[in-house]
């Protein structure tokens, strides 16, 4: 995947520090975990919780892959 390219995907969230608002999702199939941050949430709730599955566009920004459009 090239930078800038998008995908949707279905995960879970692994980890997700309300305090500080952002977190990692693990996508269905994969075991690497892609970081999210609160303003990438979608909807009134700007928080998830552990476990919880989420829809999202996965892209490559510079460096690493992150979770944007999320959908609890």
């Amino acid at each position: 995947m090239e930078a800038g390219m998008t995908q949707s995907c279905i995960g879970f969230v692994q980890f997700w520090d309300r305090s500080r608002g952002f977190g990692f999702i693990t996508p269905l199939g994969s075991n690497q975990p892609v970081y999210v941050q609160r303003d990438d949430i979608e909807g009134e709730c700007q928080n998830l919780s552990d476990d919880q599955q989420v829809s999202f566009v996965l892209e490559l920004g510079p460096g690493r892959f992150e979770a944007k459009h999320v959908r609890p």
